[in-house]
This record gives structure tokens, C-alpha cells and sequence, in this order.
């Protein structure tokens, strides 16, 4: 008998309905009884940081949903891909899960070549916001940022930002406020934040991109100083603090998020469930208060509003990126 008189035979196609059959409604019984043991989140970087910060926040009031705990592992590395490709080639059940910054939409444009492809890894929900400011040394001669771009236009090449990395949401915003202004800065990156800051309030770099809540205490210490918030309102916290928009820098917005994604081709009935377990966890009062304290707001929506907000932050930073002349590793 041939192969085609095999493939055709009634009997072979009643056996192949049988076990695509069975692995359907295995895969619904596995959706259905999701989550029946701990889930691992794979966080792209060392404990004590922002994204960590936030994950183990989220985590502890997603677990009275879900039923299981969210154990938070650290695995830091090559600006974020060691965890990322750990997580891309987990198997697609939901127990892995990855926790990560805006380093998904922008590690493509910034490594030579990845062993995983970030636009695959399947949305779950966007943990929070966190506005960055410009923050400029103590004695910083500039007053307000129209100040400060004429003392750069006037000095070009001689001013310097800070950044917690190459590649990281402070480098690139400075590089996209360089690109708007028209202004020659030296970019200074440095292995995380707190060196940076470091040398910005010791006056050895003259201004950065900071997330809010570091900032803020900075300048109510007279450590530093915020010229302007790039965000497209004006913050609560600091009310007399123009936007870089109203400060005469249009298109200049930048917030620091967190996110937690899963393997790709996870079911969507699994991520639909760890997506309601966030977006609930995000309404608890202690969540809130707590992310009070830290000037962060947070995300939530769906997993397609994620996707499609993931899409335009890759977009726009890879923009920023080839307009700054930013090689890759």
C-alpha cells in the first residue's frame, strides 16, 4: 500500500482525530486546573533594584488569586538576555515567567545577535510606571532647562549625562533629548544606578535621567536638583516642576516600566489567567500605598493593549537609537 493510500486509509485518520483530540483536551484540562504548583519569575536583574522591587510587590498579592505562591528568582546578565533567553526557552505552561524593564523592546537594536527573539515572548501584563526626571548636579549653573540647553549649545561636548548602562532607559532618553535640542552631550554609563548618582551629586557628572522617587529625594535634600519631569503632565509630588514639553522640549517623554511576559505560544487561557491575577493585584490598597511610596503607578489592560504598547516602545526607542548612532555590542 502507499504512503498516500496510507495517509487516506479511514482507519490511520480516525487514530490521528483520536490523538489530536486527546491533546486538545489535555491542554484545556492543563488550562483549567492552571496553577497546581509554584510558578518560577525570572527577573533580568540582581535583588534590590526597581524591577525587583516592583515584582515582589506584585507577585505576593497576584498569589491569593492564583492559589500558589510566585516564587522571584534572580538572574542577572548581559543586560537582561541571560533571563530573558531562560525564560524564552521554558516550556510553554506558565510556571516560568519572565520580569523584566523596557530591555524586551530594546536589546534587539543593541546586541549584535540574541540567542531568543523578545517580540515573541507573550504578553502578561505591564506591572507599573515610573516617571523619569532630569536631574542635574547640586551646583549645576543652568536654573531651568532652556538655561541648560543654552549653556550646552554654548559649551558643546563639554557637558556630560550619566546612565545606570548603555542601553538603558536614562541613556536613551538622553540621547533622545540630545537628538530634540540639537545639543553635543557626552554620554557616562556606569554599572547601575547608584554609582551614578554617586557621581552626580559629587558633582562629577553634570545631570541624568532618573526615575522619580530617587529624585525626589535628592532634591528635598539639596543633593540635587529636577529641572523637569518627561511626562505628559506635570506630577503631584512636585507640582511647580514644568514638563520637558512646557520647558520647550516637545516629544521628550520617558517613564520606566516594569513587565512580566511569558514563553512563547504559552496558551492564551493561561495567560488570561495570570493577567486577571495582575490586574487585580494592581487594585489592593497596600499595593497602592505602596507603590505611592515609590512614585510608581500602575499598569494593567489586557495582554492585546500590552502587546500593542510593547510594539510602539520598540518602535520608538529604536528610532532613538539609530538617530543617536548607538552600535550594537
Amino acid at each position: 500500500m502507499s504512503s498516500r493510500a496510507v495517509s487516506k486509509h479511514p482507519a490511520v485518520i480516525a487514530i490521528v482525530g483520536v490523538i489530536l483530540a486527546a491533546a486538545a483536551a489535555g491542554a484545556q484540562e492543563s488550562s483549567a486546573n492552571f496553577p497546581d504548583h509554584p510558578i518560577r519569575v525570572i527577573v533580568e536583574f540582581p535583588a534590590g533594584g526597581g524591577v525587583d522591587t516592583i515584582t515582589r510587590i506584585v507577585t505576593d498579592k497576584m498569589r491569593a488569586e492564583l492559589g500558589q505562591p510566585l516564587a522571584v528568582e534572580n538572574k542577572p546578565g548581559a543586560g537582561g538576555n541571560v533571563a530573558s533567553e531562560t525564560v524564552y526557552y521554558s516550556a510553554p505552561d506558565g510556571y516560568t515567567l519572565l520580569a523584566s524593564n523596557p530591555s524586551i523592546t530594546t536589546n534587539q537594536f543593541l546586541f549584535k545577535s540574541l540567542n531568543y527573539d523578545p517580540t515573541q515572548l507573550m504578553p502578561v501584563t505591564i506591572m507599573a510606571h515610573i516617571p523619569n526626571v532630569l536631574l542635574v548636579r547640586p551646583d549645576f549653573p543652568a536654573k531651568t532647562v532652556q538655561e541648560l540647553i543654552a549653556y550646552a549649545k554654548a559649551n558643546p561636548g563639554k557637558l556630560n549625562y550619566a546612565s545606570q548602562g548603555i542601553g538603558t532607559t536614562s541613556h536613551l532618553t538622553g540621547a533622545l533629548f540630545a537628538t530634540i535640542t540639537h545639543t553635543q552631550l557626552v554620554h557616562v554609563p556606569y554599572r547601575g544606578t547608584a554609582p551614578a548618582i554617586n557621581d552626580l551629586i559629587g558633582s562629577h557628572v553634570d545631570l541624568m535621567f532618573n526615575e522619580l522617587a530617587t529624585s525626589l529625594e535628592l532634591n528635598k535634600a539639596g543633593k540635587a536638583r529636577i529641572l523637569a519631569v518627561a511626562t505628559k503632565e506635570r506630577i503631584a509630588a512636585i507640582p511647580d516642576v514644568p514638563t520637558l514639553e512646557e520647558a520647550g522640549v516637545p516629544g521628550c517623554e520617558s517613564d520606566t516600566w516594569e513587565a512580566l511576559t511569558a514563553p512563547p505560544k504559552t496558551p492564551a487561557a493561561i495567560v488570561a489567567k495570570l493577567n486577571d491575577a495582575a490586574n487585580k493585584a494592581m487594585q489592593d490598597p497596600e499595593l497602592l500605598d505602596r507603590y505611592q511610596k515609590l512614585s510608581a503607578s500602575p499598569g494593567g489592560g489586557t495582554p492585546a493593549q500590552m502587546s500593542a504598547f510593547l510594539k510602539e516602545e520598540t518602535r520608538r526607542w529604536g528610532e532613538v537609537i539609530r538617530a543617536a548612532g548607538i552600535q550594537p555590542e
